[in-house]
């Protein structure tokens, strides 16, 4: 016989199918943080490049990501000496911290230190848009 057979070929695809399908939804980015839910106007971004985005979370631990992808927990020093990093190479880099409702207001004032130790200029907060059916 001078054909391949691909039948079973087709079954692998469908079974890989199957796993991304399933383990897809479970591959979750970033750092679960409660932020604080107040009115505010959208930032608008004209930047070729993602934002620097600082965020403590309930535990007060501090992570730092460029993207989609938060790195490891970090200390104060490491926190300092990554973000100089990142903004000596571009000083335009718009820097954002997304702090946990939950955690004491001084860290979130912790971390905006450290990045203006670290060189950053402005440093923009992050928050929710307020539930449609709360009242205030």
């Amino acid at each position: 016989m001078a054909q391949i057979n691909v039948v079973p070929y087709i079954d692998v695809m469908l079974v890989l199918l199957v796993i991304f399908l399933v383990t897809a939804p479970l591959l979750k980015q970033g750092v679960k943080v409660d932020l604080p839910r107040v009115p505010s106007k959208p930032v608008s971004s004209q930047a070729t490049q993602p934002p620097l985005t600082v965020t403590v979370n309930a535990q007060g631990i501090f992570f730092v990501s460029q993207g989609a992808n938060p790195t490891q927990p970090l200390d104060a020093a490491a926190l300092r000496r990554i973000v100089g990093e990142v903004l000596s190479k571009n000083p335009k880099t718009q820097v954002y911290v997304r702090g946990d409702s939950h955690v004491s207001y001084g860290k979130v004032v912790e971390a905006m230190g450290i990045l203006q130790q670290a060189g950053a200029e402005k440093v923009g907060l992050v928050t929710e848009p307020p539930a449609a059916n709360s009242q205030r």
